[in-house]
């Protein structure tokens, strides 16, 4: 298939673009700054695009068959919180984008916040979750906007009619690690993690979703073995 991969040069992206290459599809890589394209190419097809404007992202995914966002709307913690709301504009940009390519799928990586843990109540919404953030992520409680503005953007995509689905890790972190092929699948319940999940086992989920099209409008979710 032809993949693009919006944030391919971060944590999770990158673990994305290497796990589609290695499958043998055709790679094209997005990154806001043109300084950060890699000298050695590798096969991939880079190109600069603002996954917060719908008409750079409809320009950037023509041709394309799945497109996968991997964004974060900063280069550090307290970058990310000052940016929060990004990552509702940037969902409203992709929806508005995909209006023009209806036939391309997106997939978009958010966060657990959203996920569920007994019926109709949320990770989230439970007490004591913003003021838990430092010690169980060891952020500060202000990520709470983060994790607030992951589970609207996720809202942003179940009102559409487009080809969407959600990714939302059950893991706590996830870090550069072992590839180990070996993960559980949810929907939007949350499951019980334990280790936390890899970068590279999380990207070789999702592009198992990519080349399945399982949860094609629905979340999933993923934890560690």
């Amino acid at each position: 298939m032809d993949i693009g991969v919006f944030g391919a040069t971060g944590v999770i992206g990158s673990r994305m673009v290497e796990e589609a290459r290695q499958r043998g599809h055709a790679v094209r890589a997005f990154t806001g700054d043109a300084a950060r394209i890699p000298a050695v190419g590798d096969g991939i097809s880079w190109q600069v695009a603002d996954w917060r404007d719908a008409d750079s992202v409809a320009d950037a995914i023509s041709g394309l068959d799945v497109v996968i966002s991997a964004v974060n709307a900063g280069h550090g913690i307290e970058d990310t919180i000052a940016n929060a709301s990004d990552f509702v504009v940037g969902a409203r940009a992709m929806i508005e984008a995909l209006t023009r390519h209806p036939e391309i799928r997106v997939i978009a990586v958010g966060g657990g916040g959203s996920l569920e843990v007994a019926p109709g109540l949320q990770l989230v919404d439970q007490p004591g979750f913003a003021e838990g953030l430092p010690e169980n992520l060891g952020v500060p409680v202000e990520y709470h906007r983060v994790i607030l503005a992951l589970r609207e953007a996720l809202n942003v995509y179940r009102l559409s009619d487009r080809l969407w689905t959600y990714l939302s890790p059950s893991s706590g972190r996830i870090d550069p690690g072992e590839r180990t092929g070996r993960f559980r699948i949810g929907g939007d319940q949350l499951l019980d993690a334990g280790a936390d999940i890899s970068a590279e086992d999380l990207a070789a989920a999702l592009i198992d979703e990519a080349e399945s099209g399982r949860f094609v409008q629905r979340r999933f979710t993923v934890a560690a073995a």
